[in-house]
C-alpha cells in the first residue's frame, strides 16, 4: 500500500532555505526537489495560518469558509469574535479521502481545534488548541479521545512548548523545548502512520514559524529545519510513500513596523478616547515587562491561576492594545473604520460604506515611509479579493503587506511607523511546495501554484474525483485526471468557547500583541 505523507511546514519560503540549501545544510530537501517536482507556492489574503490552513484543506478561498483572520471585527455590535475550528464552513481533503475509503491522520494542524470525527485520528496543534494564556492544553486535543492518554505515556507528548517562545530574547529553554517538540511530533506521526495503517497522514510543524518570526535565519531557525531535514529523508526513504512538503504562506526579514489604527485616526477615520492602559505604559508596566519578570521568578502558572482574567487584559502591550480592549480606546460611533494586524480592515456601515472605501484605498495606496518606499503592494476592496457565501462575514479592505513591512493593529502607542517591534521577520505570500513519490509525475521546478491547486492535486494523484466547489486547479503532475464530483455537505456544528484563550495565546507569540 502506498502511504502518502503532507508536511505542513508553517511559514516555509525557498528565501529562507535555498541559502542553506547551496551550503549543503538540508540535503534531503534539495534531493526531494531534484527528483520531483517543487514551486513557489502563493496563499490567499492576508498570508496567515488563519485563514491558510483550511485554504490549503477545502482548496478554497475564505470567502466560501467563513474566517479570514485571527479576529473579526463587528463594529456594528461593538464586539471583536474569536474562531475557532469550528467556524471554518467546509469540508476538507480528508472528508474527501474518507469518502473513497481512505484512512486518514492529521497531526497538529492549526484550525482543527476542537477535534472531529474522522476515519482515522486528530491530534490537534497550532495556536487554537489552548487552556489559558499560558497553558498547554491538558486534554480533550484528540480523536479519538483515548489518543492521548497513549500520546502522553508512550511520548510524552505535549501540543505546546513549556516555556513558550515569547521573545526573540530566549534562546534557551523555549527553543530547545520547541526542537524537542518536533521530535516528538515526526516520531508520532509516524508511529501512527505505521501503526494505524493509515493511508494518509498531515502533520503540521506551527512553531516553525514563531522561531522564524523572532529569528529569522538565525542559528535557532537553522537548527530546526537542520532537524526537519533529517526526518524528511528518514520519511523519503520508506518504501511506497508519496512525500509532500507545503506551506500556509512563506516569510521575509523585517525593516518596519506600520501601526495602521494609528494611522487611522492620525488621517481622521478613527478616533480614540483615553483608558486605563495609557497611564500604565506611562509608568513603564506593559505586558512584556510583567512576563519577563514573571518568568525570572518562575512565578508565571502562579498569576495565571490568581490573577483574574479581566485585570491581565488591563496590562498593555508595548505597542499599545489589541483585540476588544482596541475597541474601548476608540469612539466606535465616530469611527469610520477599525483594523486587524496584517491586512484586514473593516468600515463603519453608519457611514457611506464606499464613499468611504473609496478614499481609504487611495490614501493607503499613497503611504511610503520617510525614505518614500511603499508600504503596501496593494490595497483591495474585499470583494475583488474574496468569493463565495461568507464575504459579507469578512473585512471590507485588504491591505497586502510589502515585503518587509509587518501591519501592526496596536492602539495607543501613539507611533505610526517604527523599526520592528517584536518580529524579526513577517509573513509573506509566497511559500513553498514539493511533491514526490509513485503517485506524483517528476516535472522539476513549476512555475508559481496556488495554496488552493494543493488539495485537488492530492485527490486527484490518489485517484479520488475532485469537488466542483474548488478554487483551485489539479496540477499536470498528478498524472491523468480522476474527474469530479459534488461537493460533501459540511457538517455544521456549534464550536466552543475558547475565543479568549486563543486570543491569549496568539498575543504571547506577537500575533494578536
Amino acid at each position: 500500500m502506498t502511504q502518502t505523507f503532507v508536511l505542513g511546514l508553517d511559514g516555509a519560503s525557498w528565501e529562507l532555505l535555498d541559502p542553506w540549501i547551496e551550503e549543503g545544510r538540508l540535503p534531503n530537501i534539495a534531493n526531494l526537489r531534484e527528483q520531483g517536482s517543487w514551486a513557489t507556492n502563493r496563499s490567499c489574503l492576508p498570508p496567515v495560518t488563519f485563514p491558510n490552513w483550511k485554504c490549503y484543506s477545502s482548496g478554497k478561498n475564505p470567502g466560501k469558509f467563513g474566517v479570514f483572520w485571527f479576529e473579526r471585527i463587528d463594529i456594528d455590535n461593538k464586539r471583536v469574535e474569536i474562531p475557532n475550528g469550528a467556524d471554518f464552513k467546509t469540508t476538507e481533503l480528508w472528508d474527501y479521502l474518507n469518502d473513497a475509503g481512505l484512512s486518514t491522520g492529521v497531526i497538529n494542524m492549526p484550525t482543527m481545534y476542537p477535534p472531529r470525527e474522522i476515519d482515522g485520528c486528530i491530534v490537534c496543534g497550532g495556536p487554537d488548541a489552548v487552556d489559558g494564556e499560558y497553558r498547554s492544553i491538558a486534554d480533550g486535543y484528540t480523536y479519538p479521545a483515548a489518543l492521548e492518554t497513549d500520546l502522553e505515556s508512550r511520548f510524552d507528548y505535549h501540543v505546546h512548548p513549556d516555556p513558550l517562545l515569547s521573545s526573540n530574547e530566549e534562546r534557551g529553554a523555549e527553543v530547545e523545548e520547541i526542537l524537542d517538540l518536533f521530535d516528538k511530533r515526526f516520531e508520532v506521526a509516524t508511529t501512527i502512520a505505521e501503526e494505524r495503517d493509515l493511508d494518509f497522514v498531515h502533520m503540521t510543524l506551527f512553531y516553525l514559524n514563531v522561531l522564524q518570526h523572532f529569528f529569522w535565519n538565525d542559528e535557532p531557525t537553522r537548527r530546526a529545519w537542520e532537524l526537519v531535514d533529517e526526518w524528511i529523508g528518514e520519511i523519503a526513504g520508506y518504501d511506497d510513500t508519496n512525500l509532500v512538503l507545503m506551506s500556509d504562506h512563506g516569510c521575509g526579514p523585517t525593516h518596519t513596523e506600520f501601526y495602521i489604527n494609528e494611522w487611522l485616526a492620525d488621517n481622521g477615520y478613527l478616533v480614540k478616547q483615553r483608558t486605563i492602559e495609557d497611564c500604565l505604559t506611562t509608568v513603564g508596566l506593559t505586558r512584556e515587562t510583567a512576563l519577563t519578570l514573571a518568568k525570572q521568578f518562575g512565578i508565571v502558572g502562579v498569576l495565571e491561576r490568581v490573577v483574574p482574567q479581566q485585570i491581565q487584559e488591563l496590562v498593555p502591550q508595548s505597542a499599545g492594545v489589541k483585540r476588544g480592549r482596541k475597541l474601548e480606546k476608540i469612539v466606535l460611533d465616530e469611527t469610520k473604520a477599525v483594523a486587524s494586524g496584517q491586512g484586514p480592515v473593516y468600515l463603519n456601515s453608519a457611514f457611506d460604506v464606499d464613499t468611504v472605501a473609496e478614499s481609504l484605498v487611495r490614501d493607503l495606496e499613497n503611504t511610503t515611509d520617510d525614505s518614500g518606499r511603499r508600504l503596501f503592494e496593494g490595497v483591495h476592496r474585499a470583494t475583488d479579493v474574496y468569493d463565495g457565501p461568507f464575504v459579507e462575514k469578512g473585512p471590507d479592505i485588504i491591505i497586502e503587506q510589502a515585503p518587509g513591512v509587518h501591519i501592526n493593529d496596536g492602539l495607543g502607542g501613539g507611533n505610526i511607523t517604527t523599526d520592528p517591534d517584536r518580529w524579526a521577520a513577517e509573513n509573506t505570500r509566497t511559500g513553498i511546495f514539493v511533491a514526490d513519490g509513485q503517485d506524483f509525475e517528476s516535472e522539476g521546478h513549476l512555475d508559481e501554484i496556488s495554496i488552493t491547486d494543493i488539495m485537488p492535486t492530492i485527490l486527484s494523484a490518489l485517484g479520488v474525483a475532485v469537488p466542483t466547489d474548488v478554487d483551485g486547479e489539479v496540477l499536470s503532475i498528478a498524472g491523468e485526471t480522476s474527474g469530479t464530483q459534488s461537493p460533501i455537505q459540511h457538517d455544521s456544528d456549534s464550536g466552543n468557547d475558547h475565543g479568549d484563550e486563543v486570543a491569549n495565546r496568539l498575543k504571547q507569540l506577537g500575533y494578536m500583541e
